[in-house]
C-alpha cells in the first residue's frame, strides 16, 4: 500500500517533468525528456512487479533471479541518488539566485549551459512554472519510493532459495477495530499532532522566508522549537512506556533468521545515525558559539531531546519485532 502511494505521487513527478522539460525541448537534450518517460515505465513496471511477486521464495533459476534482483536494486539506489543530487542543485540555484544578482546568476547559468542562449531556456510562461515547482515539491516522494523499492527489493533477494519452518512460526490475525477505545483515541492523537506540524511548518516557512524583521523570524523559531521540544518530549515517554509494559507482559522472544526483521533492524539503526550526527554537530555548535540567548537554549533542548527520542523509540522498536505473539 505505501510502495503504491509513493509510486503514484512519483508518476504526477515524472508527468511534471515531461511537461517542464517539453517547454524548451529546443535548448535540451532530447535524454531529458526521455528519461522520465522511461522512469514512469520502470515505475509502474515495477510496482506491479513487487505487488505481486513480493512474497515470493523463489526455488528456480537461482542464479539468474539473484541477478535480476541486485539489479533492480541498484538501479533503485541510481534514481535515489539522481533524486537527491537534483533537489539539492536546484535548492543551491534557489539559494544562489537570492543571493546574487541576476546578471551573474545568468552568467553562471550560461556557464554551465551547452545552449549559447539562455533566453531560450527561461521558464516564463504560467504553466511551466507550475511545473517546474510542481515536480520538485514532489520530488521526496519520489526519493521515499526508490528507498521503499529497495527495501522490498533486498528482502526478496534475501528469500531467493529460502525454507520456511511453517510450524515454528506463529500466525496472528490482527482484528483492527477503528473505534474501540484505545485504537480510536490513538489515532486521533496521532492525527491531531500531524495536523499541528503542518500548520507549524507552514507557519514557521512563511514567516523565515518572507520576512525582513528579525523579531519575526525569533518568534517563528521560538513557536518551532517549543512545539518539536513538547512532541520529542510526549514521543520519549511514550517509548519508555512502551518498554516498561513490554516487562509485564511475559512474551517468548523469536530468535529465528528472518531476513525482513534484520533489514528493518539495520535500516531503524542506520536512520538514526544521520539524526544522532545532526544532534551531535548542533549541539557542538551551540556549546562554541558565544551569544547564548533564548533560541540557542531551545536549540540544545531540542538536540539534546532528539537524540533520547530515537534512542528510546529505537529500543522500543527493536524489543517489539523479537516478540512471539501472544
Amino acid at each position: 500500500g505505501g510502495l503504491i502511494l509513493f509510486a503514484i505521487f512519483s508518476l504526477v513527478m515524472d508527468v511534471f517533468k515531461i511537461g517542464y522539460y517539453s517547454s524548451f525541448y529546443s535548448c535540451l537534450s532530447a535524454i531529458k525528456i526521455i528519461y522520465p518517460i522511461v522512469q514512469a515505465i520502470f515505475v509502474v513496471v515495477q510496482t506491479y512487479f513487487l505487488w505481486v511477486s513480493a512474497k515470493d521464495c523463489i526455488h528456480v533459476h537461482l542464479n539468474v533471479t539473484r541477478c535480476g534482483l541486485m539489479l533492480t536494486l541498484t538501479t533503485n539506489l541510481a534514481v535515489w541518488m539522481s533524486a537527491v543530487t537534483d533537489e539539492s542543485v536546484h535548492k543551491a540555484h534557489s539559494k544562489l539566485k537570492k543571493n546574487m544578482t541576476e546578471e551573474i546568476f545568468r552568467w553562471l547559468l550560461k556557464v554551465g549551459m551547452r545552449s549559447s542562449s539562455v533566453e531560450e531556456c527561461n521558464c516564463n510562461s504560467q504553466i511551466c512554472q507550475i511545473f517546474k515547482n510542481g515536480y520538485f515539491w514532489l520530488y521526496p516522494f519520489n526519493i521515499e519510493y526508490s528507498l521503499f523499492a529497495s527495501a522490498m527489493v533486498y528482502v526478496m533477494w534475501k528469500n531467493v532459495g529460502r525454507f520456511i519452518d511453517h510450524h515454528s512460526h506463529h500466525v496472528q490475525r490482527l482484528k483492527f477495530r477503528l473505534f474501540r477505545r484505545t485504537f480510536f483515541v490513538g489515532i486521533m492523537l496521532g492525527l491531531i499532532i500531524l495536523v499541528s506540524g503542518l500548520g507549524v511548518l507552514i507557519l514557521y516557512e512563511v514567516q523565515v522566508n518572507s520576512s525582513t524583521e528579525s523579531s519575526k523570524k525569533s518568534q517563528a523559531l521560538t513557536m518551532y522549537y517549543i512545539f518539536n521540544i513538547v512532541c520529542l518530549s510526549l514521543m520519549s515517554l511514550v517509548c519508555i512506556g512502551g518498554s516498561v509494559i513490554y516487562r509485564f507482559d511475559k512474551r517468548d522472544m523469536d530468535r529465528h533468521k528472518n531476513p525482513t526483521r534484520t533489514l528493518d533492524v539495520a535500516l531503524l539503526m542506520g536512520a538514526a545515525l544521520g539524526q544522532y550526527a545532526i544532534s551531535y554537530y548542533s549541539i557542538v555548535a551551540i556549546v562554541a558559539s558565544t551569544p547564548r540567548d533564548t533560541i540557542s537554549a531551545l536549540n540544545l533542548t531540542y538536540a539534546l531531546l532528539m537524540i533520547a527520542q530515537h534512542t528510546f523509540q529505537n529500543v522500543f522498536i527493536i524489543e517489539g519485532l523479537h516478540r512471539q505473539p501472544p
